[in-house]
């Protein structure tokens, strides 16, 4: 066991980790900022965001009160107006900050012009992209200008337990209470098996998503909702869990893969047009804005489609698109669909939704601040108030980019108000073994995806959440058991998170008695004519 202390401790190396690391590492020259990751520092939720980052960008054609109006729209009633308002009026400085920091977004052939893409639910064309691996090179632009600060140290394959408060100075605290600080958290140096005491000033979660909860899921393996779980266990508020958005064109595979390949939104921005397996179109029937609605409209539409002709997926017609701009846009859903025998130009693409982005998490103010002191959240996993009830595609790069900025710029005259806690108990394995059952953490992280995909999932009714609910306190008891007496391994580790996301998302949707954005339940169908943020 070590002990390590750093003046910033982050945890996780995505856009929002990485972006807010950078600009503290040149605020603060002197100080130590210590960044964790659970396998290599590139790998994030960030690099596998295709479509790319929504900003008003030809300010000719695109307001943004326009973007605004979006937003909120995609939102269903659930923004916080003024959220929006910052992340959208404070975006484009974000974007152009990272462009000097060396991403290379597309451009109009022949012209400095940005190649700008419409995606479902915006008005303007105003997403700058990258091919379709703008995640990819977004990530590739912060590793590149982090690796120019020698007060930036990535730990990798460092797996984040549980937040250090007061609870492990022996000073127990109710919940919710104003009093709660955080000093830092303990971690497992997954190369050892040993468990390190990281002390920080300030901490920093932009542990990203949870989309491992679901059984199809466009998240990489990595995203079991750790910093979400770690903050409710601390006895921090969450809020709008129920709000889980399924991207609704993930290329169908019957083999199965984890994670699923996502067909970007963009090309249904490009022209390409959901239809059944006989190629007649079917989203009239469900909104006017046709295969360019808002994904919750759209995964829905698929999901009914489906159910209603006892299919295993819907279908993307391209074969009517320029063949050279395609593959100019889309070249690795180009080669990915070739690879799987799928000609984009000759065959219509099987899609289906998965599990994609969460809207809810940390509960934080416009700062980043989360409702423990001294610990701050960004990106994925956190709840700000800019999606609402239903994210607005490509604004989620965009909010990180903006909260990390707004954090950095909330501790800049805070450090030297923050000193080390002292007295912080070393992590205790007392009475713990080696685990000889880990087919019982497999199939219980099988069993918990069953769960929650057949009875959380787009469509929900009071009947399943009860059922999910009964089953999730089972899952919790044996694990919890299995906790008690065997040695920390990553995979309990994220059993443990996952359960605990799968219970906050089926607890809040049990508590949400309408039908509003991603959360749609049979037994409430129609909106209240109240609206209100769920928090747990």
């Amino acid at each position: 066991m070590t002990r390590i202390k750093t003046d910033i401790l982050v945890l996780g190396s995505g856009i929002a980790g990485l972006t807010f690391s950078i600009k503290a590492a040149k605020q603060f020259p002197n100080r130590q900022i210590l960044v964790l990751t659970k396998t290599v520092e590139g790998e994030s939720n960030t690099r596998y965001a295709q479509g790319g980052v929504a900003a008003v960008w030809n300010e000719e054609q695109d307001t943004f009160e326009k973007h605004i109006a979006d937003t909120l729209d995609a939102g269903d009633g659930l923004c916080k107006e003024d959220i929006v308002r910052i992340v959208i009026e404070e975006g484009p400085e974000r974007v152009r900050e990272i462009i000097d920091w060396g991403a290379r977004f597309d451009k109009e052939k022949d012209s400095p012009e940005y190649d700008l893409a419409r995606e479902g639910g915006h008005s303007e064309h105003r997403i700058l992209h990258y091919k379709d691996l703008t995640g990819w090179e977004m990530q590739r632009t912060l590793m590149d200008e982090a690796a120019s600060y020698p007060n930036i140290k990535v730990l990798e394959h460092y797996f984040a337990l549980d937040l250090i408060t007061q609870h492990h100075l022996g000073r127990m605290v109710i919940r919710v209470t104003p009093d709660i600080e955080c000093y830092g958290c303990y971690a497992l140096n997954k190369e050892n098996g040993g468990i390190d005491t990281l002390l920080a000033r300030v901490t920093i979660l932009c542990t990203g998503g949870g989309g491992q909860v679901y059984k199809s899921t466009t998240n990489p393996v990595i995203a079991t909702g750790d910093g979400v779980a770690m903050t409710y266990r601390a006895k921090g508020r969450v809020e709008n869990m129920e709000f889980m958005q399924f991207h609704p064109t993930s290329l169908y595979n019957p083999a199965g893969e984890n994670p699923s390949f996502l067909v970007s939104e963009a090309v249904r921005g490009f022209g390409g047009i959901l239809k059944t397996a006989e190629g007649e179109e079917f989203m009239q029937h469900y909104d006017p804005r046709l295969s360019l609605a808002p994904r919750d409209i759209v995964a829905r539409a698929i999901d009914s489609e489906m159910k209603k002709r006892g299919t295993d997926c819907m279908y993307l017609d391209c074969r009517h698109l320029d063949k050279e701009g395609f593959t100019a846009h889309f070249p690795t859903i180009y080669d990915k669909c070739l690879s799987v025998g799928i000609d984009p130009m000759k065959d219509l693409i099987p899609v289906v939704p998965a599990c994609h982005y969460m809207c809810g998490g940390i509960m934080v103010d416009e700062h980043g601040r989360s409702s423990i002191h001294r610990l701050y959240a960004a990106g994925e996993c956190s709840s700000t108030g800019l999606h609402g009830a239903n994210r607005l595609a490509s604004n989620s790069l965009l909010e990180a980019m903006v909260f990390a900025h707004r954090i950095f710029l909330d501790i800049r005259d805070k450090m030297e108000g923050w000193d080390f806690q002292e007295g912080i108990p070393d992590w205790n394995a007392e009475g713990t073994t080696d685990p000889k059952e880990m087919v019982l953490i497999t199939q219980s992280i099988k069993e918990l995806k069953d769960i929650m995909s057949y009875y959380v999932g787009i469509v929900r009714s009071n009947i399943r959440l009860k059922r999910a609910l009964d089953r999730l306190f089972l899952l919790y008891q044996e694990t919890e058991d299995l906790y008690k007496t065997t040695v920390v391994s990553p995979q309990l580790m994220e059993l443990r998170n996952l359960i605990t996301l799968a219970y906050l998302i089926t607890r809040s949707a049990s508590h949400r008695r309408e039908s509003r954005g991603l959360h749609f339940t049979t037994d409430y169908p129609d909106h209240l004519p109240f609206v209100e943020f769920s928090v747990l």
